[in-house]
């Protein structure tokens, strides 16, 4: 690819990433993981690859909106039209489309070539270990979640019995299971790298809440008549 070509979409990615918690670092963290994995990859169309990493969520912001659209598809169809009207080979916009569109962790439309499949796991990656909880206290904060809840008896949940939304209960309901969803080898080991630092952050995190609002309730009991 050309490098003049690369950074015409690179410029257009930076004009569609409005989402702190999935900004361009992000998209430059999945190119970068993607480039990785292809390494151990044989026949990947590296054009493909990194034009659909670059554009895989430029529809979060229209998502982000209108909660009932799918960035996935959203992001596609928004790249494929530019990419087409930039006289980009239309067989190869309509892959970008497809890796786009089945790029999505929540969803029923599984990535079948080598390059979605290399994209999936590479932004799958970003949600795995230390990284990866990092990015979802960010959002958390944006949706205006709490970091765990507290039942009628004062006690703090671990995320797996919520009923409302929190980041414990997104750990336990998604980052925690992540690790085995992954289609690459390289993409398998990235993870596995990196679980236990999530394991141990997540399990640190709960033992410092749970001592805190145990021992605090007794010594404010004490306290009250």
């Amino acid at each position: 690819m050309q490098t003049s070509f690369y950074q015409k979409i690179e410029n257009y990615m930076l004009q569609n990433m409005t989402d702190s918690a999935h900004d361009k670092e992000h998209v430059y963290r999945v190119l970068y993981a993607a480039l990785d994995i292809a390494k151990q990859e044989d026949e990947v169309d590296m054009d493909v690859l990194i034009i659909a990493c670059l554009l895989h969520d430029i529809g979060r912001e229209d998502q982000f909106k209108d909660p009932s659209l799918c960035h996935a598809k959203v992001g596609s169809e928004k790249a494929y039209s530019y990419l087409t009207s930039n006289d980009f080979p239309e067989k190869k916009a309509a892959h970008i489309r497809d890796c786009i569109r089945t790029h999505r962790y929540r969803s029923d439309n599984p990535p079948s070539s080598i390059e979605a499949k290399i994209l999936f796991d590479a932004d799958k990656l970003d949600v795995t270990g230390t990284i990866g909880i990092a990015r979802t206290f960010v959002y958390k904060g944006i949706v205006t979640e709490p970091l765990y809840t507290v039942d009628p008896d004062g006690n703090v949940l671990d995320g797996t019995t919520d009923t409302e939304p929190s980041f414990f209960q997104e750990y336990k309901f998604k980052l925690e299971n992540i690790y085995g969803s992954f289609y690459t080898k390289r993409g398998y080991e990235i993870a596995k790298e990196r679980q236990h630092s999530a394991v141990s952050f997540y399990n640190n995190m709960l033992k410092e809440v749970r001592d805190c609002y145990s021992k605090g309730q007794i010594y404010l009991k004490d306290n009250l008549e």
